[in-house]
C-alpha cells in the first residue's frame, strides 16, 4: 500500500465516530455512502481516489459499504436518500454534501468552496 493509499480507509458503523468525526478535527474527510449495485457509485469512486492523491494527504477519503452489516444506519442518521452520497466533514460538523456520480471539476470546485487546502 503506498503512502497515498493511506487517505483512503473504510468505515463502518461501529468506527464511524472515530473514523469520520474525531478524524476530521485533524483534516477535511470525504464520506462516501456507496453500495457493491450501484453504478454510479462504482462511477465515482476512480474519480473520489484521483482527487484525494491529488491533496497529497491533505483530505481523507473514508468510503462506507452502506449494505455491510449496520452501515446503512449511518446513512439513516445522515438522511442519505440515495447513493453514491458524499458528506464533506470538518471539525465535526458537516460542511455540504452532493449524490450521484459528479465530474471531477465539480467536486474539486466544491472541495475549493469548503475547505481551506
Amino acid at each position: 500500500m503506498s503512502s497515498k493509499d493511506l487517505n483512503i480507509i473504510e468505515t463502518h458503523y461501529e468506527t464511524f465516530e472515530k473514523d469520520v468525526i474525531q478524524q476530521s478535527y485533524e483534516k477535511p474527510v470525504l464520506l462516501d455512502l456507496w453500495a457493491e449495485w450501484c453504478p454510479p457509485c462504482l462511477m465515482l469512486a476512480p474519480v473520489l481516489k484521483q482527487l484525494i492523491e491529488q491533496h497529497d494527504g491533505k483530505l481523507l477519503l473514508a468510503k462506507i459499504e452502506v449494505d455491510e452489516g449496520e452501515n446503512m444506519k449511518v446513512a439513516g442518521h445522515n438522511k442519505v436518500r440515495g447513493f453514491p452520497t458524499v458528506i464533506f466533514y470538518q471539525n465535526g460538523e458537516e460542511k455540504a454534501r452532493f449524490s450521484g456520480a459528479k465530474p471531477k471539476h465539480f467536486i474539486q470546485q466544491m472541495i475549493d468552496e469548503h475547505f481551506d487546502l
